[in-house]
This record gives C-alpha cells, structure tokens and sequence, in this order.
C-alpha cells in the first residue's frame, strides 16, 4: 500500500498552488524530508479556459493552459509530487488514515487530505463534509464547503480554492491552496514556518 502525506483532489490554481508550497519544504526543514505528495486531476479547471491579464507576477495575455502547465512543471521540480488524472468519488477515514478512491477503483492513501475541486460541484462522498451555497460567486448555483478560518473541515481535511470560497480569481484561489499548505506544514513542523528562499549570494 502506497501512502501519500497529502493527497490534494482537483489540479488548478488552488491544487497546485497547494502542492508547489508544501513541496518546498524539501531541503529547508528535516520534517520537510521523505514527504510524498499526490494530485489528483480531472483536468477540468476553469483555467484551461482563461486568458489572464490581471494576475500579478504573470504576463498579461497568458493563457491559463500555459499557466497550468508552468505549475505542474513547477512542482514537480521538488521530486516528491505525483501528479496523475482521474475522478475521486469517494474519501473515507481519518486524519493519518484517509482513502481516496477513483472512478476507476483505484485507491491512495493519506495523512491529509486537500479538495480543491472548483465550484460547479461537488459530487464526492465524505462523510463530514457539508456543502453550501457559494458565499463570493458572482454567478448563482455554484457551491462550497463548509470550512473554519483555517480553511479545515475537520481534523485533517482542508478545502482550497473555490470550493473554499474564496473569490474567483487566480490569485485568490491560488493563494488560499498555499495558505493550506502552511496550515498542514504548521501541523508536521509542531509550529508555525514558512519556506523562503534567497539569492546564493545573499
């Protein structure tokens, strides 16, 4: 049986944004060492769609497929994570013993779990997760989970991004995914820590 430490369900901003951070922790921080992590992607992000020209630090008339490309290559530099297409339908367990299962029957497990699926829907079954409506969508219909300021919904299990309810911007779902990211770094640290990176020649 192959275990992630984080397994993170959806591969847009949020997702990746989320991997890419906690993939940094390598080569700063002994807990950071021996860590894997997995993606779990239905190619289905509302970014493969966009073309952005207000996002900072990229360059305007980008095309979000470009972008997402750039982030899965972004983090897979680290060498610990996995990212693989498929649908989850089901999440079951606990904090340090989640199962994630595909459409296709496949299982992964975890110590954490990240949904950061978008908000058109929401249609994976998980005991203790409660789906509202969307609080910052500009359009009606769209959904979220129920989280606390911390983006958790329980012991373990986080939403990123829309299905958070952040506002549907890269930088904001982007931001909350990393936001999750150092939530969950926070827990395996035992204190709170950031990754920060500085020219070789100081």
């Amino acid at each position: 049986m192959e275990k992630y430490d984080v397994i993170i369900v959806g591969g847009g901003p949020a997702g990746l944004g989320c991997a890419l951070t906690l993939a940094s922790a390598k080569g700063h921080f002994d807990w950071g060492e021996n860590r894997k992590y997995l993606v779990i992607d239905n190619n289905s992000s509302d970014l493969l769609k966009a073309k952005l020209n207000n996002v900072p630090g990229v360059k305007p008339g980008s095309l979000g497929k470009d972008v997402i490309n750039q982030l899965k290559d972004h983090a897979k530099v680290y060498g610990n994570v996995e990212i693989i297409d498929g649908r989850v339908v089901k999440v079951e367990g606990e904090y340090k013993n989640f199962k994630v299962i595909t459409e296709d029957g496949k299982e992964f497990y975890s110590d954490f779990v990240v949904f950061a699926t978008g908000f058109h829907e929401f249609n994976i079954e998980c005991e203790g997760v409660e789906v509202i409506e969307n609080k910052k969508s500009p359009r009606p219909g769209k959904v979220q989970l129920k989280v606390d300021q911390d983006y958790k919904i329980k012991e373990g299990m986080y939403a990123a991004g829309l299905i958070a309810g952040v506002s549907t911007m890269f930088a904001a779902a982007a931001g909350s995914g990393v936001q999750v990211a150092c939530n969950i770094q926070a827990i395996m640290a035992g204190k709170n820590v950031v990754v920060h990176d500085v020219p070789d020649n100081g």
